[in-house]
C-alpha cells in the first residue's frame, strides 16, 4: 500500500497460528533469522516465517516465545534481534533484564520557555508529575546560543530562586536545577564555576564549532569533563537524523575518559537524535559506564519521547542499573558527586 505521505508499505496478511513465527522472521535482522535457521538447522529443524516444522510437522509458531523454545533458546527481545551475541546469551540464560519505561524516575534535560522552550517551567512540572516522575530538571541553554536566549549568571542565578520557592509548594516532585552549558572551543565552559557550583547538576554540550577535527574535538570535550561540575554529556555525537551526521569524536576515549571522572553521556530520546546509537551504547556497559535518558523536551508533548531513548538504550543492551535516572535523587546525587 500506500501512504498518503507517499511512504510504501508491505502489508502481510498471515493466519493467526502463524502469527508468532511471523514477528520472529520480520522483527529481527537479516543476520538474526539466519543465525535462527542456522540453529534450527543443527537441531534438523526448519524455520521460516509460517513455522517451526520437522517432517512436515508444525512444532510451534503461535508465539514468539514458543519459537525460541522449541530452538532451545529463552525469549529474545526484539531490540536484541541482531546477531550480536544474543542467540549465544539465550542459549546460557544469560541475556540482560532490559531497562524499560517504568524504570525512570526523571528526565534530566529539558528547556522551559526561559530559553528556547514553548511552555512556562510550572506547566512542564506539571506535565512531568503527571507521569509519576520523582523529579525533573530544568536545563535552559546557557548564554552562547544566543539565538535561543541562553541563560546568563544573572538569569541563572534568578531562575535557582524560581525554583527554589517552586519546591515549596510541591509535594509529590521535586524540580532540580542545571543548566545545558556549552561547551566552548577551548575547552572551557560557558559560565562560570561560580554560578554552576549552585546547582545540582549540570549538563554539558556542543553547539558550535562542529567541524574540528577528531583530535581535536575529543581534547575540547575531555578537557571540560576535567571541570568538577561537568556531570553529564549532551547528545554525543551531535548527529541530526538525515541532516547532519554530528560533529568528529573518538568516542571510545570520551567514553573512557566519562567513566574516569565519573561523568554520564547522554542518551537523546529527541526522534530526530537518538544519540547515541546502539553500537557507542553497547560500548558504553561493556567499559563499566553509566548513561543517562533524556527526552531534550522543548514542550508538553516532547516529554513522551523518552519511550525513543528507552527503547534505544534496550538497543544497546542496558539494564536498569546502567541508566542513572532509574535511580532516586537521594542515590543520583551522590552518583553526580566528582572524585
Amino acid at each position: 500500500v500506500k501512504l498518503n505521505s507517499g511512504l510504501q508499505v508491505d502489508l502481510r496478511i498471515i493466519k493467526i497460528i502463524s502469527y508468532g513465527s511471523a514477528l520472529l522472521y520480520f522483527t529481527g535482522s537479516k543476520e538474526h533469522n539466519v543465525a535462527v535457521r542456522k540453529l534450527g538447522q543443527e537441531k534438523k529443524l526448519k524455520v521460516n516465517e509460517y513455522r517451526v516444522f520437522k517432517g512436515g510437522k508444525r512444532l510451534a509458531s503461535k508465539t514468539e516465545r514458543a519459537m525460541y523454545a522449541k530452538l532451545g533458546l529463552r525469549f529474545i527481545p526484539p531490540e536484541l534481534r541482531e546477531n550480536n551475541g544474543e542467540i549465544e546469551a539465550a542459549r546460557q540464560d544469560d541475556l540482560p533484564h532490559l531497562v524499560s519505561l517504568d524504570d525512570i524516575k526523571g528526565d534530566l534535560q529539558t528547556h522551559p520557555n526561559a530559553s528556547d522552550g514553548n511552555y512556562s517551567l510550572e506547566n512542564m512540572v506539571h506535565a512531568a508529575g503527571e507521569k509519576g516522575y520523582e523529579y525533573f530538571a530544568v536545563t535552559d541553554h546557557s548564554k552562547r546560543v544566543s539565538i535561543d536566549h541562553g541563560l546568563d549568571e544573572k538569569r541563572v542565578a534568578e531562575q535557582i530562586k524560581l525554583i527554589d520557592r517552586l519546591n515549596e509548594k510541591l509535594k509529590n516532585i521535586l524540580v532540580l536545577k542545571s543548566i545545558e552549558v556549552d561547551i566552548l572551543e577551548d575547552g572551557s565552559l560557558d559560565l562560570s564555576d561560580d554560578i554552576l557550583k549552585e546547582l545540582d547538576f549540570v549538563v554539558c554540550s556542543v553547539h558550535y564549532n562542529m567541524n574540528l577535527s577528531g583530535k581535536k574535538q575529543t581534547r575540547r570535550i575531555l578537557k571540560a569533563m576535567d571541570n568538577p561540575y561537568f556531570n553529564i554529556l549532551a547528545h554525543p555525537p551531535g548527529r541530526l537524523i538525515n541532516m547532519r551526521s554530528g560533529y568528529d569524536t573518538y568516542m571510545e576515549k570520551i567514553m573512557e575518559g566519562a567513566r574516569d571522572r565519573n561523568c554520564f553521556p547522554e542518551i537523546n530520546a529527541n526522534p530526530d537524535r537518538l544519540d547515541q546509537n546502539d553500537h557507542f551504547i553497547r560500548m558504553a556497559k561493556d567499559i563499566g559506564l553509566k548513561l543517562s535518558i533524556s527526552t531534550d523536551a522543548h514542550s508538553i508533548d516532547n516529554l513522551d519521547y523518552m519511550k525513543y531513548g528507552v527503547a534505544q538504550a534496550r538497543r544497546g543492551w542496558l539494564e536498569r542499573a546502567d541508566v542513572i535516572n532509574t535511580h532516586s535523587w537521594k542515590d543520583l546525587k551522590k552518583m553526580f558527586k566528582r572524585k
